[in-house]
């Protein structure tokens, strides 16, 4: 039997192939996780709820299914965490806000779902900024997240107790959220891989709903295989989801072994994102690490040229006013009288006003109060042409733009971030943490899939993200020119990036 406590810094895929082959068993392999968390989560903080019997119950299944031979994928027997934003059948669902706290839901998330019909044990629910809204996992009611490859920096956002749990081999695959960057963020940041899938391709009912018209829900894992092998669990078509594709791209992981055999891209058009190709605002180190992984592409047969999206340099403006406004109407239901928190005023009359203002303001941090205030007034009278309505204008213009490269181009390419982790503190501006979403954001405006996957090590020693875009419904494009470019990378290192990382001290954490 194989020692399943060396298996936690395998890949997922071969962790499937051992379980496969017999050499060890789901229970094993879910405890020697859960294990790791024991061990090192006090210091990185990466989940928020582990259930530990709920996890073993789930291996226990998938090991029965291994032995009847019933509903086997892949995957199966292969631990996953999951982002606190999906809603979970008896187990608390917060969305890392007091507001929510203690919330144990009736039903599962579709993608949740579909990770228990697969038999994927569930390790716990990742920490995050609260409702998703932020980019470092600083904004957490209860608590933040530390990087993994240096505990005094971000794992980036909003997903970043995802990635910390990957990149920490807490758990060899999560499910991560994307809005405006919040899986490929903290991948880039975290040396993990983390994807955006086509909008309306993986449900998003049981989602707790951020900004409806741009959440989107996606894999993270630790390698492009992982993550494609998980994308193929969860992305289907939902009648629960009105947004929701009948065509959704399926079979990513046979694209990805394809292409790591033939390592060929010849007479692949890439264009790289001009707006998006170095400048001030980027790390010196970034830029380098990204042009070094071009040439690696260059290699593999692929024709770069640069590309101009003139309307990406509105998208940061339009973004920050299309989201708000989705965040103002979508959490107006959290009013003290459904579901949730209730906080009565401490003086005065109580009406359904003032239990209100008293439950919103105990319940949400002060970055959601923001961004409600904020998408409230540009929804008001006199104010949602000037703001909301060009905000929307700027959004259709970004979208010709990306039809206009994509009848050239089959990808498009860019730095993931345009620095690496910061400091916890270093970006209290909001609108400095805003701007690390430039390059993301424009993915999330036109519905396109992303990638990030990791490039190198900048100057300062930590993780570059390297992202790839492609055009709706061809995510496998994604999955083909990354599983390339890593195995280049991989190859030019001598092994995985996360190999390099500075192992956790275990006593310590």
């Amino acid at each position: 039997m194989t020692d399943a406590s060396t298996l936690i810094k395998c890949t997922a895929a071969e962790q499937a192939a051992a379980l496969a082959a017999g050499e060890v068993s789901s229970r094993e392999l879910t405890q020697a996780h859960l294990d790791r968390i024991t061990a090192v989560d006090g210091a990185v903080g990466a989940f928020l709820d582990v259930s530990a019997g709920k996890a073993l119950a789930d291996a226990d299944a998938a090991d029965e299914a291994r032995r009847s031979g019933e509903g086997v994928g892949e995957l199966t027997g292969v631990p996953v965490a999951v982002k606190d934003l999906f809603v979970t059948r008896g187990q608390v669902t917060t969305a890392a806000s007091r507001i929510l706290e203690g919330w144990v839901p009736p039903y599962d998330a579709t993608a949740v779902a579909n990770l228990r019909a697969a038999h994927l044990p569930i390790l716990g629910k990742t920490n995050l900024d609260e409702f998703a809204m932020g980019g470092s996992t600083e904004h957490s009611a209860f608590g933040r997240t530390a990087n993994p490859w240096d505990l005094g920096r971000i794992p980036g956002g909003s997903s970043g107790g995802s990635a910390a749990a990957v990149g920490a081999f807490e758990a060899p695959i999560a499910l991560g959220t994307d809005t405006g960057g919040s899986i490929r963020q903290p991948a880039a940041v975290t040396g993990t891989v983390g994807v955006k899938p086509t909008y309306g391709t993986v449900s998003r009912f049981g989602v707790i709903a951020m900004a409806s018209s741009l959440d989107t829900p996606g894999p993270m894992g630790r390698t492009v295989l992982d993550t494609a092998l998980l994308h193929d669990v969860i992305a289907s078509y939902d009648e629960l989801d009105s947004t929701s594709l009948s065509d959704a791209p399926r079979g990513m992981a046979d694209v990805v072994r394809a292409a790591q055999a033939g390592r060929d891209l010849t007479g692949l058009r890439v264009g790289v994102i001009a707006e998006l190709d170095g400048g001030e605002a980027y790390q010196p180190g970034v830029v380098d690490s990204f042009h070094a992984a071009l040439t690696l592409l260059e290699s593999a047969g692929v024709t770069i040229e640069t590309v101009s999206l003139p309307n990406l340099e509105y998208a940061l403006d339009a973004y920050y006013l299309i989201m708000p406004a989705e965040v103002s109407s979508n959490l107006a239901r959290y009013d003290g009288m459904r579901y949730g928190l209730r906080v009565e005023p401490g003086e005065g009359p109580v009406t359904a006003e003032t239990v209100m203002a008293a439950t919103r303001g105990a319940g949400f941090g002060d970055e959601v109060k923001r961004r409600i205030i904020l998408g409230t007034h540009v929804l008001s009278a006199g104010y949602y042409d000037a703001y909301y309505g060009s905000a929307q204008k700027v959004r259709t213009l970004v979208q010709r733009d990306f039809a206009a490269a994509w009848s050239t181009y089959d990808v498009l390419v860019s730095p993931t971030a345009p620095t690496t982790a910061y400091r916890f503190g270093e970006k209290d501006d909001p609108m400095a943490m805003y701007a690390m979403d430039v390059t993301t954001i424009p993915a999330n405006l036109a519905g396109v899939p992303g990638m990030s996957l990791p490039s190198g090590l900048s100057d300062d020693g930590l993780p570059v993200g390297f992202q790839v875009l492609a055009p709706q419904r061809a995510d496998d494009r994604l999955y083909r020119v990354g599983a390339v470019l890593e195995a280049a990378l991989e190859e030019s290192w001598g092994g995985h990036l996360l190999d390099r990382a500075p192992e956790l001290n275990e006593k310590e954490a």
